[in-house]
């Protein structure tokens, strides 16, 4: 390990000279196996490993994430993949280890915001974590080790050039954080909040019925947003993220961003999407952008104009409105996080349309009584934690 790395630019290519380094002297706690990675890579690499440390310390299980500009695109803690998450998440020809299966769910949940990721493993890295990250288009990854044909794997990514990082699953930071703005030291305590299920226990609202699986998937959803930019809000289910809505200004653009993903993360498993008559010869990015066109109104405009016959052997029928609805209406028991407080009962308006059944968030609003009562009108139930997690 050396205590410098000098990087070929920073954010961009204009901004130099660029590196990472330990201001008190010491050793870097990682080392660059291959590739040479960048500003942004670092970035995503150190928000990314906190993450999933953090995940296997509060829930016991293997777990990864996904990373694109410093927030995650998604996260998730191995939990068995079923035969239809593992068909749209293009995984069912592999074999997969539990930790490449959390990679595959972290990593499937939003797929087109995946493209070209930084990942990140909470375990060593093994060989079918490796071979499925192979065959997809990612800028690195972060682990606290690799297995030898593991390694092989990845150094024959990109032409050679894979960005492949490895931390000392030890160190530990110092406890006070500094940040340059415009020539200014910014300087704070590191968030060092611990999260886990004794952040659950105000229920304000009628129901007060927290299962063991909404508790898990709340606590990765309060995780999850400890690294996001903020505003941010996390939707949840089966232990991963399906929809992370980061850095928007107002909270509810915030729920809407990341209900739809959500949603659409569901909609990829109606049946009527799963027999889409794809050509043979279709790369997986374009399954992914055709998939994203086809359950959206776009696709009427595909129609219009015959660019159908790029991708399928023959015409799909309209996925209508009318449809999307009532699968979508079938969709229940997802947990929602979110980093600050609800101000309206909007949020938990949009939250319901996308079968949100158990929220944790700060609480502490004018208008917590109305947040309140518009849960109770659905009878979700909702956690006051009483901590704020905005990441800057």
């Amino acid at each position: 390990m050396a205590n410098e790395l000098l990087l070929k630019y920073g954010c961009n290519p204009n901004q130099k000279p660029s590196r990472i380094f330990m201001k008190n002297g010491g050793e870097l706690p990682v080392t660059v196996l291959n590739g040479k990675p960048g500003y942004i890579n670092f970035l995503d690499a150190f928000n990314s490993w906190q993450l999933v440390k953090e995940l296997k310390e509060a829930t016991g299980l293997p777990a990864a994430a996904s990373f694109k500009h410093v927030s995650p695109a998604g996260a998730a803690v191995y939990v068995p993949l079923p035969e239809t998450l593992k068909k749209i998440y293009f995984v069912d020809d592999l074999e997969l280890s539990p930790i490449a299966s959390a990679y595959a769910a972290a990593r499937g949940a939003d797929r087109m915001s995946s493209y070209g990721d930084w990942a990140a493993l909470s375990e060593v890295c093994d060989k079918e974590t490796a071979t499925l990250l192979a065959r997809e288009v990612s800028d690195g990854i972060i682990a606290p080790g690799y297995t030898e044909e593991a390694l092989a794997i990845l150094k024959t990514k990109r032409k050679g050039n894979y960005n492949v990082v490895q931390i000392d699953p030890d160190y530990v930071p110092e406890p006070i954080e500094h940040k340059d703005v415009f020539g200014i030291t910014f300087e704070q305590g590191r968030n060092q909040l611990k999260i886990g299920e004794e952040l659950l226990k105000e229920l304000p609202t009628a129901n007060k019925e927290l299962t063991e699986e909404a508790k898990r998937d709340l606590v990765v959803s309060l995780i999850t947003l400890k690294y996001t930019q903020s505003n941010s809000v996390c939707y949840v289910k089966n232990g991963q993220a399906i929809g992370v809505g980061a850095g928007q200004q107002s909270r509810v653009h915030c729920t809407r961003l990341a209900g739809n993903k959500a949603d659409n993360w569901y909609l990829r498993q109606c049946p009527k999407v799963l027999a889409l008559p794809f050509k043979k010869d279709i790369r997986r990015p374009d399954r992914d952008n055709t998939i994203d066109v086809y359950i959206s109104d776009e696709y009427l405009d595909v129609l219009a104009d015959g660019a159908w016959e790029n991708f399928f052997t023959e015409k799909p029928e309209v996925f209508t409105r009318e449809e999307r609805r009532a699968w979508l209406d079938t969709m229940k028991g997802v947990a929602l996080g979110s980093d600050a407080f609800f101000p309206f009962g909007d949020n938990i308006e949009r939250a319901h349309k996308s079968g949100v059944e158990y929220i944790a968030q700060p609480g502490g609003s004018i208008r917590d009584d109305h947040v309140i009562a518009t849960c109770d009108k659905y009878g979700i139930a909702m956690a006051f934690t009483g901590i704020r997690l905005f990441h800057h």
